[in-house]
């Protein structure tokens, strides 16, 4: 990922609405969630939601796939992998360890929980 790669993903995050809807698919990941129901579960007009989605796609944050009549989105954890490796490739000077809380956060965040399907 380059600068202006990384700004336009910081840019489509720093709108409330992108910024709910992309925590919302991670929240889903792997199976991701229909258009409709990211659109009800945010209490966000579809056409609205349209629009950020594809702020979010174009700035490599949210993939979607076509399945019969709806759309299914998925958060692009590549997208953000790369991100996150941008904000972080020059930290700690040569320390690792002083990155250790951050990555050790992102390990808890990421155990094992129930998971429910949302449709």
């Amino acid at each position: 990922m380059d600068k202006s790669d990384a700004l336009l993903a910081l840019a489509a995050l720093a709108q409330p609405t992108r910024l709910d809807a992309f925590r919302l698919l991670v929240r889903h990941e792997p199976e991701g969630l229909p258009a409709g129901e990211i659109s009800r579960l945010l209490d966000v007009p579809q056409n609205t939601m349209s629009t950020h989605l594809a702020h979010l796609s174009r700035a490599g944050l949210v993939k979607s796939e076509r399945h019969s009549r709806s759309i299914v989105y998925r958060a692009s954890l590549e997208g953000l992998r790369a991100l996150t490796v941008f904000m972080l490739k020059d930290c700690c000077g040569g320390s690792p360890e002083i990155c250790t809380p951050i990555i050790n956060e992102i390990k808890k965040s990421c155990s094992p929980k129930e998971r429910r399907r949302a449709w």
